[in-house]
């Protein structure tokens, strides 16, 4: 392949990956049509994009940019993946589909977080991790727990003397009658 040819594959693959910050590089070579095509449309559906490259290729369109680490130590074609609505979420996805058995051939090989390389070690760790939106209800839980905490104290000692007071006009309307 010529250098005009894959300056301009690799501009074309620098163009997908504009505004990608994180992603996740497996390998699904062996896959059959019929699986590659499921895998696709699956995590199409989901909001996650994948792209197959060379890995020479996406290092030269992915230089000085935060996924530039992920092709580092790796050979052969990649697979790219990304999108989502934040990484922990991806990381999720797709390690559920790695460890699903319906697709054997896919293997994950690593990732790029915030500019840092991820070995498929740390990538299976991140699955783990609360997503944005468990991280936002702990947050919000936290914050809520206080005041309700002062509102149930506010409000007992209250209901207490709520319940004296009426208990006292029951009685003198009883001893009226």
């Amino acid at each position: 392949m010529s250098k005009v040819v894959k300056r301009l594959i690799a501009r074309d693959i620098s163009g997908r990956l504009s505004g990608v910050n994180d992603a996740i590089v497996a390998n699904i070579v062996g896959m059959t049509g019929n699986e590659n095509y499921t895998i696709r449309k699956t995590l199409r559906d989901q909001g996650i994009g994948l792209m197959v490259v060379k890995r020479s290729l996406a290092a030269m369109a992915t230089e000085g940019t935060s996924l530039r680490p992920a092709f580092e130590n790796q050979t052969g074609s990649l697979a790219v993946i990304w999108g989502c609505e934040d990484f922990v979420s991806l990381v999720r996805t797709v390690t559920k589909l790695a460890d699903s058995g319906t697709f054997s051939k896919l293997e994950i090989k690593g990732g790029v977080m915030d500019g840092e390389a991820l070995t498929a070690e740390q990538v299976k760790k991140v699955s783990k991790w609360p997503s944005r939106q468990e991280q936002i209800s702990m947050l919000v839980g936290q914050i809520l727990s206080p005041g309700a905490t002062l509102s149930g104290q506010l409000v007992g000692p209250a209901r207490k003397i709520a319940g004296q007071v009426k208990k006292m006009i029951e009685d003198r309307e009883g001893s009226e009658g």
